[in-house]
């Protein structure tokens, strides 16, 4: 049963990991030049959720730059505000789910106690 709310913990903190990565995506979207990054979750070994975190390296759409008068393009960020909701929902649903499932293992903890003695 420990090693069943070790795995809900470290799933607990590998999606606590995804929000962060995806909070930060969404606060630089603005940033010009920006890369996003993307967190996915993988199966540890021996037990338990890791987090892999890469860039995502695909160009910004370019635009004029309004603070030059000669033509000349920048790039903005390349973060998806769409993609990153989807992104937090999803982690906000796994993390909900793993946290259910260690509060239902203390509430059997408990219950166990308290037929004990």
């Amino acid at each position: 049963m420990i090693s069943a709310v070790q795995n809900n913990a470290s799933a607990l903190q590998a999606f606590s990991n995804q929000i962060a990565v995806s909070a930060n995506n969404v606060a630089n979207a603005l940033s010009d030049d920006f890369n996003s990054s993307r967190a996915h979750n993988i199966g540890a070994r021996p037990r338990g959720v890791a987090t892999v975190i890469s860039k995502d390296l695909r160009p910004g759409p370019l635009v004029e730059d309004p603070l030059k008068n000669d033509g000349s393009l920048k790039e903005l960020s390349n973060t998806d505000i769409a993609r990153e909701m989807v992104q937090q929902m999803t982690a906000l649903h796994g993390f909900d789910a793993n946290a259910k499932t260690i509060q239902a293992s203390d509430d059997i903890m408990g219950t166990i106690i308290d037929l004990m003695g």
